[in-house]
């Protein structure tokens, strides 16, 4: 398995924290710092309740694994939202229906609301976009922003998160996906997949 070629540090997107030191091994790219990191990062860019309420939500899977310990270890009140990007996928129609229990699920009003939108990897963009329009079919935030643990870059839309982890580049051929062990703990996963795939 080739190592991820870290980004360059011109990029014009400015992330909330600092980019994390680019590793030269997978195993070098330490989920668990990258979480106390994005959970900084998270803290800072919470509104003032002045400002309107601000909910956690997190995208299926990875996201919501997210999502619900940010919520625990900041000490959010009421519930973090779960969010699915299955109806609004551009391949739905090839994909179908997962036959997982992956469904939206929003605990609260999304109208006048501030989101901060939790993923595990940003790739190309396309399932925060439809992400997105799952939200809106909710209601209208005040506001969307996206937190995630690594940015992985390919980006095929204009969809930028306002704080990442860590920025790394892996080849197409290879798939980033955050694990949980029975204890919590996060670690990280790469397997090969067919070019083109997402």
């Amino acid at each position: 398995m080739r190592p991820p070629r870290p980004s360059s540090s011109n990029s014009s997107c400015v992330p909330c924290l600092p980019t994390h030191p680019p590793s030269p091994t997978m195993l070098q790219l330490d989920a668990e710092a990258l979480y106390t990191d994005l959970r900084e990062a998270v803290r800072r860019i919470l509104r003032p309740q002045a400002a309107g309420p601000t909910s956690l939500v997190g995208i299926w899977s990875g996201g919501a694994w997210l999502a619900e310990r940010l919520q625990h270890d900041l000490g959010l009140p009421g519930a973090h939202g779960v969010i699915s990007s299955t109806l609004h996928r551009d391949d739905f129609g090839s994909r179908g229906l997962s036959a997982r229990t992956d469904a939206t699920q929003l605990p609260f009003d999304i109208e006048g609301r501030h989101i901060v939108l939790v993923d595990d990897v940003l790739y190309t963009g396309r399932t925060v976009r439809a992400v997105i329009n799952e939200l809106y079919d909710f209601g209208r935030p005040a506001s969307v922003m996206l937190a995630v643990l690594v940015d992985r870059g390919g980006r095929e839309l204009p969809i930028e998160a306002a704080c990442a982890a860590a920025r790394i580049v892996l080849p197409a051929t290879q798939k980033l996906t955050l694990a949980r062990d029975e204890a919590g703990r996060f670690s990280f996963a790469v397997r090969e997949v067919r070019e083109g795939s997402r």
